[in-house]
């Protein structure tokens, strides 16, 4: 990687190395993957790693806290004023999603739900009965949970209403896992989530009692067969490589760093994650990997 040098004051500095990351739930598994594989190679690097959200990555390492923001949505204006440098590293989803046990889940499934359908249920708060949908037959509540912290999730999903994250009305959860956990227990549930919270690793199929709503994208009032690639984890991430799942709700995420860095060991870090090994450990954990052209995109970011 060419930052190792010999000597042993130089040895004892490496003992020293620690990269601190805080930030988006959605990028922190990977993250924990990519140090381990990097400490593999680099067993006197250190890392410190937490999630709490996008919002508090990059309030994190804009003030210093931390080298590293992990961040799920896209940097505002005054953000990068502050000295925001961005590296994008890999891309997934933010999807809707319901509970399993719901009455009318099959109705649901078949039919899916336009854009404007989720802006009454998500900002306007038009639609809170489950029957309003038509089609959806059941009188019964229709309980919205939303974010409380803020969260890439959030705002990618709002981004996709053509709103922001403070626009959203629902029940506010904090953190992916609560969403996640939220819409599991409740029957009536509605809300929305990034794909390593919906799907097994192990079977590359959702979680128990938890359903994916697919969007009708063409508003004829059912899911044809070229919008429906939920299946599975693998159909679904092919769908965001190909265009078939636009952005939004489909990302890109990145890590964020106050200013170019120049840290020997965060370089490093980051050309590993960019390398071919680095991008190839992406698909097997959830994620979609880069194009190669954006790749070496972001590669010229950091010479």
């Amino acid at each position: 990687m060419g930052w190792a040098c010999a000597g042993r004051e130089e040895e004892q500095k490496k003992t020293e190395e620690t990269i601190s990351v805080s930030g988006a739930f959605a990028l922190y598994p990977m993250l924990i993957q990519w140090s381990e594989d990097f400490k593999e190679k680099h067993p006197n690097v250190r890392f410190n790693i937490s999630a709490g959200g996008a919002g508090k990555g990059i309030a994190d390492v804009l003030s210093g806290m931390v080298d590293m923001g992990m961040v799920s949505r896209d940097i505002h204006p005054e953000e990068y004023e502050k000295g925001a440098f961005l590296v994008n590293v890999a891309n997934d989803a933010v999807v809707a999603t319901f509970n399993a046990n719901n009455p009318a889940a099959k109705q649901i499934v078949e039919r899916g739900l336009t854009k404007e359908e989720f802006i009454n249920i998500f900002l306007k708060a038009q639609t809170t009965r489950w029957n309003q949908l038509s089609g959806i037959n059941g009188d019964f509540d229709m309980h919205v949970y939303v974010r409380s912290d803020a969260a890439g999730a959030a705002e990618t999903w709002a981004k996709f209403l053509d709103a922001s994250q403070e626009d959203l009305v629902g029940i506010g959860v904090f953190g992916d896992p609560g969403q996640a956990q939220a819409i599991m227990r409740d029957p009536l549930s509605i809300g929305f989530s990034n794909l390593n919270y919906v799907y097994s690793l192990r079977d590359r199929k959702p979680q128990p009692n938890v359903q994916i709503i697919p969007i009708d994208w063409n508003n004829n009032g059912k899911i044809d067969a070229n919008e429906y690639y939920y299946q599975s984890l693998d159909s679904l991430n092919q769908a965001i490589g190909d265009g078939r799942y636009p952005a939004p709700p489909a990302r890109t995420l990145g890590l964020l760093f106050h200013g170019k860095p120049k840290n020997r060991v965060l370089v490093a870090f980051l050309e590993y994650i960019l390398s071919e090994e680095g991008q190839s450990r992406l698909p097997e954990n959830g994620y979609v990997s880069l194009s190669k052209k954006a790749v070496s995109q972001e590669l010229a970011k950091i010479k």
